[in-house]
């Protein structure tokens, strides 16, 4: 081997998070502290969607509940609220719902994070749309 042909080899193994093992001959070897598994991330991507269908309820339900009377004295908690004490109120219990669901089903997993924070955000935009005024009257054909 000639000294360019090592050196190009060095710069390979410390691009790729490895250092040489001398025993071995041109062989390598992780790195420490360079993870070499998957790290289970079921739970954050639970935490995550759960948060994308919490955002998603309180669009629905603040359509639903400005759509009906009936709906809407059903999400009455609190009078001087209104409305808005039960909407708030159940998709606060619908995100920590699915969030256990979620957390219980991917808990020991590793699941494609990408689509995971795609759908989020896709119910994250839809949960906006359903409580702007213009998308809700649209919807309720005023």
């Amino acid at each position: 081997m000639n000294p360019t042909e090592t050196r190009e080899s060095a710069q390979r193994t410390a691009d790729l998070g490895r250092r040489p093992d001398p025993s071995s001959r041109g062989l390598t070897q992780p790195a420490r502290g360079v993870a070499t598994e998957s790290v289970d991330n079921g739970p954050a991507a639970a935490a995550i969607l759960a948060a994308g269908i919490g955002c998603f309820a309180v669009g629905l339900f603040a359509l639903a509940g400005d759509a009906s009377k009936a709906i809407a004295h059903f999400f009455t908690f609190y009078k001087p609220t209104g409305p808005l004490s039960g909407v708030t109120t159940s998709a606060i219990v619908v995100w920590l719902l699915s969030w256990f669901v979620l957390s219980r089903q991917w808990g020991k997993t590793s699941v494609t994070l990408g689509r995971v924070i795609f759908a989020s955000f896709v119910l994250l935009a839809l949960g906006v749309l359903l409580t702007f005024p213009p998308i809700m009257d649209l919807l309720q054909g005023k």
